[in-house]
């Protein structure tokens, strides 16, 4: 008899935790809202995801989602976490931490420094920009620096490479018929 009892309450908490597929993403709304499918012909549309503050993404079809049904209930089911292991990236050292798109874009917090990679155009937007630390390298095809003031405080500026022969700045002296600058600045130099 008391089995009997205690049957819908435990069919209730069966369904309680679960996995589905994200069909379909709804992000405009506050608390972003997904389409998943659930058991076999269970279909649950607009169901909130909750995602860690100052993180969001935008999963594609076919990512997969663990759901929690609140008080047991299918009708009411929130998605507490969303991962595609189709783009997740793999052997991360332990402690690493990286944030991953589908197109290959990573910020990777790796055991020696921050690596930051992108197949596409990489933007930064500031109304200023303070680099500092011991070397900072950047790779790229080309670079463009849009700014009323660019201020360089170095030792040495090398443009092109390290070796190359020092360059006249405005108001040095050079040697027209020779070229030779006579009085310069050994602290930049061009290859």
């Amino acid at each position: 008899m008391i089995s009997r009892a205690l049957r819908p309450i435990a069919g209730r908490l069966q369904m309680m935790i679960g996995r589905g597929v994200v069909s379909a993403t709804d992000d405009a709304p506050q608390a972003q809202a997904l389409q998943l499918e659930l058991l076999a012909d269970e279909v649950q549309d607009g169901a909130e995801r909750f995602q860690g503050y100052g993180f969001t993404s935008h999963p594609h079809p076919g990512a997969e989602a663990v759901v929690v049904a609140v008080g047991g209930t299918r009708s009411h089911v929130i998605v507490v976490q969303v991962e595609d292991r189709r783009y997740r990236l793999k052997n991360l050292a332990p402690g690493e931490v990286a944030l991953f798109d589908d197109l290959g874009q990573v910020v990777h917090l790796k055991r020696d420094g921050i690596a930051i990679a992108s197949p596409l155009k990489v933007t930064i937007d500031a109304p200023e920009i303070a680099v500092t630390g011991e070397t900072v390298t950047v790779d790229a095809d080309t670079v463009d620096v849009t700014a009323e003031t660019v201020t360089i405080e170095s030792g040495a500026v090398r443009l092109g490479g390290a070796g190359g022969q020092p360059v006249a700045r405005v108001g040095d002296d050079v040697d027209l018929g020779t070229g030779k600058i006579i009085s310069g600045s050994s602290q930049v130099t061009a290859e």
